[in-house]
């Protein structure tokens, strides 16, 4: 008798079906946007380095004679898979995380058919990865920004809110900025992006835009066997929350597996856009 949990045949079914759910599930929001409301997304690009060695921390592994063989044909390819995923989002503000410098970010915006501005700072990182904010400039309105240790504040006028965009890649450093916030700007309207750790978001006032979607399994990384939503999306208890989910469409699983495909899966080039998929939610 076959074990079904330990199967092989048995582990693809189940990703086949979480695939689909996750396919099925994410387009209601998508395809009915609510009157009023604005789409904020999330997405770790995963590594886009462009194919200059850098001066300050070693990239090596990313350019032509690196151990990757990363070159221009990749680079560019790369650039217009993240850019099509954008696109088909089509959602006015979209925070990117893993870009190694303004002229990469530069090279999605112009890439992408969407009239996206953007605003990128450096934070002088280990790995040379950063944030970068793409965003219409019709529905925000940046007007300050704040750098710290895989954190980058934004603060601007979102329709006619004043609101604070956090986007983390560090649950510590994350909780600085939060806090800070809450003792400087007690009424400023929060919204945090990206990897929170084990912080509760009902201590800062804040609600988790992907907890219902989380709790009927869907993830946005696939790992070890099951999906798990490694990013978040948290926004103030004063906004209203319309709605938040993974965004996912076939073209960007890898056929072999149906999981997200990556570029690289440990040295072997697999062509894809990342390991993990957007997360987005709608607010008022």
């Amino acid at each position: 008798m076959v074990d079904f949990y330990n199967s092989r045949a048995a582990l693809l079914v189940c990703r086949l079906v979480s695939v689909w759910v996750l396919l099925i599930g994410n387009a209601d929001y998508l395809h009915a946007q609510s009157r009023g409301a604005t789409g904020v997304a999330y997405y770790d690009i995963d590594h886009l380095y462009d194919t200059i060695p850098a001066l300050f921390y070693n990239d090596e592994d990313y350019t032509p004679n690196g151990r990757l063989k990363w070159n221009t044909e990749r680079y560019w390819r790369k650039v217009r898979k993240i850019a099509s995923v954008i696109d088909s989002m089509a959602l006015p503000i979209v925070a990117l995380r893993g870009v190694e410098n303004k002229a990469v970010v530069r090279d999605i915006v112009r890439s992408c058919r969407g009239d996206y501005s953007y605003l990128h700072e450096t934070l002088n990182t280990l790995d040379g990865m950063e944030f970068a904010l793409l965003y219409y400039g019709d529905w925000f309105f940046p007007f300050r920004v704040e750098t710290g240790a895989r954190c980058l504040q934004i603060e601007g006028v979102l329709q006619r809110d004043t609101v604070a965009l956090v986007l983390s890649a560090d649950s510590r450093s994350v909780r600085w900025f939060v806090e800070d916030l809450r003792r400087e700007q007690p009424r400023r309207k929060i919204i945090l992006l990206g990897r929170m750790g084990d912080l509760d978001p009902m201590e800062y006032g804040l609600c988790d835009g992907l907890k219902r979607v989380a709790k009927l399994g869907r993830g946005n990384v696939w790992r070890r066997g099951g999906w798990i939503m490694r990013d978040r999306i948290w926004i103030d208890s004063t906004l209203r929350l319309c709605g938040g989910d993974v965004y996912a469409r076939k073209w960007m699983f890898d056929p072999l597996t149906n999981a997200p495909q990556p570029t690289y899966d440990g040295r072997r080039y697999r062509g894809g856009c990342s390991y993990a998929l957007p997360i987005f939610v709608y607010v008022k």
